[in-house]
């Protein structure tokens, strides 16, 4: 007996009742317009359903769970047949309101057993998921293969192989932690992935400034040399190329922070006022570039969104932070902090996540100071944007890289700026 009085099986009958409303109140309306007999199962039938499985949970103190076994086994020799007529007169051949009476079922025989607040969610979660068959079906016909399978590659990355790695250090200087080196791995995955996923969202007529923002999402040099070739084809969206590539730039400091804040937050302090600052500067110009063109054919343009990443590529983005992982405080012990900052300008000629993420872990692992963290990410960077301006002059011509050449002084040099006051303010 509860406070008001009331059994606590009652209790349950009615939250088993409820069950099978909610559940039949969906399916009910959704074949409303079959005649009477017609359909598998509708309001009354799914009420009495979740009643049934009340009453076969009140049951299971003094038979366990042969009644309610039984229930199932009945209630699934009914649909079974009630599904072979119904398919052969209509061609019909969905299962799905056999499966919802299924699930109303044991629902109701769990609220019985007295988990009444976890049944009565769960049965408006399945009313939700039947409601929403239209807009269901909609995503996946909008879901290309190549995003399918990069989804399954990251669902294996994250829910199978990580939580099943050791998290401890191995190897030379015990630099590789396998479990931190995966989660690397699956953070940049995840990040190009929501690029992709952006892009795609925005529709084929996202214009060039939306690829170079949402492109610098998944990755900033893919982006640049994307628009870069563009350009090369368009040579009247040359400008329009070159606003997109510096607000890639920009969102790539952007995407720095966010992962500085996840691996490293106390470098914040010191670095996080740098890359905003700069972030924003790009971005700016970026805005700013746009804004003096003519912006009509360079909305209308057609571009194609990044890719998203394929289990390759996170297993070669795997592989080169493994090395650098090893590489850091292998050149710290052999050259110093110069060795450091080497090592960090060539790496970012092709890539600043991976010198970042490492320096991020050795810097929380106490091997490495502030001040030559600081130094060398800013050396990446500097060797990063060099890259990307190459990329833009080279591949889209010297209009693009002279555009992109000066945003990215403009960028650096604001940087810089907020990187000596955060110093002289005490930031260090």
């Amino acid at each position: 007996m509860n406070p008001l009085g009331i059994p606590h099986e009652a209790i349950g009958l009615v939250a088993a009742l409820t069950v099978g409303l909610l559940i039949g109140l969906e399916r009910g309306w959704h074949e409303r317009e079959l005649p009477e007999g017609g359909r598998v199962a509708g309001l009354r039938t799914f009420a009495l359903t979740g009643l049934f499985g009340g009453v076969l949970g009140n049951l299971f103190p003094q038979f366990g769970a042969w009644p309610l076994l039984g229930g199932v086994l009945g209630i699934s020799m009914l649909l079974a047949v009630s599904y072979s007529h119904i398919a052969k007169s209509t061609g019909n051949l969905s299962a799905t309101s056999a499966v919802a009476m299924l699930v109303t079922l044991v629902l109701g025989a769990y609220a019985a057993r007295g988990s009444v607040a976890l049944s009565l969610g769960a049965a408006v979660i399945a009313a939700v998921l039947l409601d929403m068959k239209p807009t269901l079906h909609g995503w996946l016909r909008l879901i290309e293969h190549r995003e399918l399978t990069a989804t399954l590659q990251l669902l294996v990355l994250s829910v199978v192989i990580l939580p099943n790695l050791p998290s401890v250090g191995l190897g030379p200087y015990q630099a590789l932690n396998p479990y931190q080196l995966w989660w690397a791995v699956i953070l940049i995955a995840s990040l190009s992935m929501v690029g992709h996923v952006a892009m795609r969202l925005t529709g084929s007529q996202r214009g060039i400034l939306w690829t170079g923002l949402l492109g610098g999402l998944a990755s900033s040099t893919a982006a640049t040399l994307t628009l870069a070739r563009f350009a090369r084809q368009q040579t009247s969206l040359e400008g329009a190329c070159a606003a997109g590539a510096v607000s890639a730039c920009g969102v790539m400091f952007f995407r720095m922070a966010v992962l500085l804040g996840v691996i490293r937050p106390t470098l914040l302090i010191t670095f996080g006022a740098v890359l905003v600052v700069a972030g924003t500067v790009l971005l700016g110009v970026g805005l700013l570039l746009w804004r003096r063109l003519s912006r009509t054919s360079a909305n209308e343009a057609e571009i194609a969104p990044m890719a998203p990443f394929d289990l390759g590529s996170a297993l070669g983005f795997g592989a080169f932070l493994a090395v650098m992982a090893i590489l850091v405080p292998a050149a710290k012990a052999w050259l110093g902090a110069a060795g450091i900052y080497a090592v960090s300008a060539v790496s970012g000629l092709a890539d600043v996540d991976a010198i970042v993420i490492s320096l991020a872990r050795i810097h929380g692992a106490g091997g490495v100071g502030t001040g030559t963290v600081v130094i060398a990410m800013s050396l990446a960077i500097l060797a990063n944007m060099v890259t990307k301006a190459s990329i833009a002059w080279v591949t889209g011509g010297a209009a693009v890289g002279r555009i992109v050449g000066k945003a990215y002084a403009v960028g650096m040099l604001a940087g810089g700026v907020a990187l000596v006051l955060t110093i002289n303010s005490g930031g260090r």
